[in-house]
């Protein structure tokens, strides 16, 4: 194991190598910590749109998801790639052009102050929720591999996280976000690539998974997997492309950046969809008994079957490599989560606050507001995490479609629905999202999948499988004809008279339709991003060729040199490509 903790230790060098180096392009304004002043490039901001949709959860919850069930898991990933489709097609472009630094101010422009307060503390909440469940599957799969206690790794990498996030702001968060993306991406092919070797190529993993591959166990009604394909796109929709999420796409330099950014999102969910769950497919033929190889997990023991498989199938020093992806995955989805909390609270909560008390204060006094609250986000969420540990009858992938159906698409249907109905009255957002709560209660105690079973009077009862994809479906529905419907009705209420609101909506719907263009000063930062990530990509495809001194076959010292290769001629581009700019600016 020491080769592993090595390779652990090095990739938190280099996070938080990031953090100082990114350090001095958020010290001038608040804008520039929420969300680097808006002058990122798409591959950036593609990125982090990418990691965002992208956790520990991924290798752990949806990981023991794809070992039992097969294919099935990747329709969850396949309606994330048609949202992302969604947002080059129309939203990434209007989101960068609503011309704000943070999801609520978009929010006040569009619904009013009212709803501004009420949405900020409602998305405060959540996002602490969200980033709970994302630190909680970390220190599950953390604790399989080290036989380290679950709620010192939440500890750890909780803190790490708050370091980055406080230190260097949205800088820090997306060029980090960045290199993760790297160390993800080299890790699934990787591990994608041997575990088709080992069983013999795509067609052998398919036609020897112990089940049916596409329909999986204990599923006798083949209408419930489109169904619930089809309810996916839907809700993936709702809750990556809407207001809130909105933040992903203000940091993007103008339009054309933040189209090509989701059009990367796209490609990389897309790829992914497939390539990270060959290994867990895999791992169902070569080591049918895996999801008892961690008794002491519980119901969550299916969750450690990618651990198995790269102890088993990968060389010396992957399980090292692997935990760096899970840190770099639930690091990147929580110091997003701390630094949209911090420009929510200040500009949306303590800014009017001040402004009440006709209290003027300068930019950096903000700034070290906005840090300060960061860091209580960040012990918030470490709470949280611990909390859910303590959920030990819940499986990962149930804890995490519970929250997210449950609270997430109530929350978010009026913030994307607002912009494409104008005349709702101010009381519609806060009003839709309480209903949608009545809803998601409704359909958890009164109206489950059992309930429907027996009114339609089916002859078999649903498998335990069924019932959940079932009753994940009903509540999907339930929310798009009644939370969704129930929005939209209300602009049958909508009285242009009574609109003190009505003028700031034009301009809000105005400015949609208008292009951001670059200024000028662009060059200078464009630069100063391909030159810094070119180092630290640099920087880490040597870690990378260090690990073929590790005592493994030809075969596995071969692949940590390709994987070193790919990362250093990415390094190179990065870095080639600022330097006659740079030469050039400091000549000026």
């Amino acid at each position: 194991m020491v080769y592993e903790y090595i390779v652990i230790a090095g990739y938190f060098a280099l996070i938080l190598g990031i953090g100082f180096a990114f350090k001095s392009l958020a010290k001038n304004s608040t804008s520039d910590y929420f969300r680097g002043g808006g002058r990122m490039l798409w591959w950036m901001v593609g990125s982090t749109a990418f990691m965002a949709q992208f956790s520990a959860w991924t290798f752990t919850g949806a990981a023991g998801k794809a070992f039992s069930d097969g294919f099935s898991i990747s329709l969850v990933f396949f309606a994330n790639t048609f949202a992302y489709f969604c947002g080059w097609l129309y939203f990434s472009a209007r989101f960068r052009q609503m011309r704000v630094d943070t999801p609520t101010e978009g929010i006040k422009r569009r619904f009013g102050t009212q709803n501004e307060l009420f949405f900020s503390w409602a998305l405060i909440v959540f996002s602490m929720i969200n980033a709970g469940v994302w630190l909680n599957a970390l220190g599950v799969f953390s604790s399989a591999v080290f036989s380290a206690d679950i709620s010192l790794t939440i500890i750890a990498t909780g803190l790490t996280v708050l370091f980055v996030s406080v230190l260097s702001g949205a800088w820090g968060v997306v060029a980090s976000d960045f290199v993760q993306t790297l160390i993800v991406a080299v890790i699934s092919v990787a591990c994608a690539i041997v575990a088709l070797v080992k069983v013999g190529g795509p067609v052998a993993l398919v036609n020897d998974f112990p089940v049916d591959f596409v329909m999986g166990p204990d599923m006798n009604y083949g209408v419930i997997l489109i169904g619930s394909f089809v309810f996916f796109l839907a809700k993936q929709l709702i809750t990556i492309m809407n207001l809130n999420d909105s933040f992903r796409f203000l940091n993007a330099k103008d339009s054309v950046n933040a189209r090509k950014a989701a059009l990367l999102a796209m490609v990389l969910m897309g790829i992914g969809s497939i390539v990270w769950f060959i290994p867990p497919w895999a791992a169902a033929i070569l080591y049918p008994d895996a999801a008892t190889s961690y008794a002491e997990l519980g119901n969550k023991a299916a969750d450690a079957v990618y651990l198995v498989f790269t102890r088993n199938a990968m060389p010396i020093g992957t399980v090292g490599l692997l935990l760096a992806g899970l840190f770099a995955a639930s690091m990147s989805s929580m110091d997003s989560a701390l630094n949209k909390n911090a420009g929510i609270f200040v500009r949306s909560v303590y800014q009017p606050l001040l402004k009440k008390r006709n209290t003027l204060v300068s930019d950096q006094h903000l700034l070290k507001v906005s840090r300060t609250v960061s860091f209580i986000s960040g012990i918030l969420v470490i709470l949280v995490a611990l909390f859910f540990k303590s959920l030990k009858e819940l499986s990962l992938f149930e804890l995490m479609m519970n929250v997210s159906t449950m609270v997430q698409v109530p929350l978010l249907i009026p913030l994307i629905l607002g912009l494409f109905i104008r005349r709702t009255p101010q009381w519609a957002p806060w009003a839709t999202v309480g209903l949608g709560l009545c809803v998601s209660w409704f359909m958890t105690h009164v109206f489950t999948a059992d309930v429907l079973a027996q009114i339609i009077g089916l002859e078999r009862a649903f498998t335990r499988r069924e019932s959940i994809d079932v009753g994940l479906m009903m509540m999907i529905a339930a929310h798009l004809i009644i939370t969704a419907g129930f929005f939209c009705i209300t602009s049958l209420f909508y009285k242009a008279e009574h609109d003190t609101h009505r003028e700031e909506t034009n301009h809000f719907f105005e400015d949609l339709q208008t292009p951001v263009v670059s200024d000028i000063e662009q060059d200078e930062y464009d630069s100063k991003q391909r030159h810094k990530l070119g180092v630290m990509v640099m920087v880490m495809s040597i870690g990378m060729l260090a690990m073929m001194l590790i005592p493994n076959p030809l075969w596995g010292r071969l692949m940590f040199l390709l994987c070193a290769c790919v990362m250093v001629l990415i390094g190179y581009l990065l870095k080639a490509s600022a330097t006659p700019r740079i030469a050039s600016a400091n000549a000026q």
